[in-house]
């Protein structure tokens, strides 16, 4: 499955949002959008999973311009978990993993084999079956995060669109959130906030600055100092140690530009 998107344009309340945005994610990668607060990272996933049509351009899942699809049509091929979308009061865990079942029947369709082993499947690649029979709002934030990507790979997706899924998470859950993503192997593009949990997942990242892609290619390549100081406004840099993870160095003082100008230099 691939992902393609091609001259992306979005204008909201006659302000641009988006400007010529083009981006791809190859079968099975995990490609991160980061960038600072307000430039278009939400916005653009809103136009890969169709909840915002763009005013130009196309998202293209899987050859076929998705505005051009039935909406169940395209539901079936791309899964958003947003987020944390409340404590949803009243249904079981096994109830909210059955949503993701409602683009193959509708919303009055009947459960077959077919849709129990979907969701069976799911709960177990998060490791969510003994929650299964809990009332969702009783869970913890990294449970509740479990079970919303359990929802979406009941879907079935060719397409996974993740929006800040670690956010108030602590840190173990955010871990153990990545390594199941990892594990999961679908073709994802995630926004993430924080930088050194994005070069820890993602195979590539897209760079967003006030609406438009400034860098885009494997973790290294694109987190130089250069961008982190232009980008992000911190003195700092991305290598790859002994242990093969990047790791994100920050300067003694992040906000000290000149150094990082002076090791360029340099």
């Amino acid at each position: 499955m691939r992902l393609s998107v091609d001259q992306l344009d979005i204008t909201l309340d006659r302000r641009p949002i988006l400007r010529d945005v083009c981006l791809e994610v190859g079968p099975g990668e995990i490609v991160g959008l980061v960038g600072p607060n307000g430039s278009g990272k939400s916005t653009l996933l809103r136009a890969v999973y169709r909840s915002l049509r763009p005013e130009g351009g196309a998202v293209r899942v899987d050859g076929d311009d998705i505005w051009t699809l039935p909406a169940r049509a395209a539901a079936r091929r791309t899964a958003a978990v947003l987020q944390d979308v409340g404590h949803a009061t009243g249904l079981c865990v096994r109830e909210i993993v059955a949503l993701g079942r409602t683009p193959h029947h509708g919303l009055l369709g009947r459960d077959g084999p077919e849709d129990h082993e979907a969701v069976d499947r799911a709960l177990d690649q998060c490791g969510a079956r003994p929650l299964a029979d809990r009332d969702f709002a009783s869970l913890s934030g990294g449970e509740r995060q479990r079970v919303l990507l359990a929802r979406a790979l009941a879907q079935r997706p060719h397409l996974l669109v993740l929006d800040e899924l670690t956010n108030h998470l602590d840190i173990r859950a955010r871990f153990e959130l990545l390594s199941l993503i990892r594990a999961i192997g679908t073709t994802t593009l995630a926004v993430l906030h924080d930088l050194d949990l994005a070069v820890r997942l993602c195979d590539h990242l897209v760079v967003l600055q006030q609406g438009a892609v400034v860098a885009a290619g494997p973790v290294l390549d694109v987190l130089t100092p250069a961008v982190l100081r232009d980008v992000f406004g911190v003195a700092a840099s991305a290598d790859r140690h002994a242990d093969g993870v990047v790791r994100i160095v920050y300067a003694a003082d992040p906000l000290a530009l000149h150094l990082v100008e002076r090791a360029a230099a340099g």
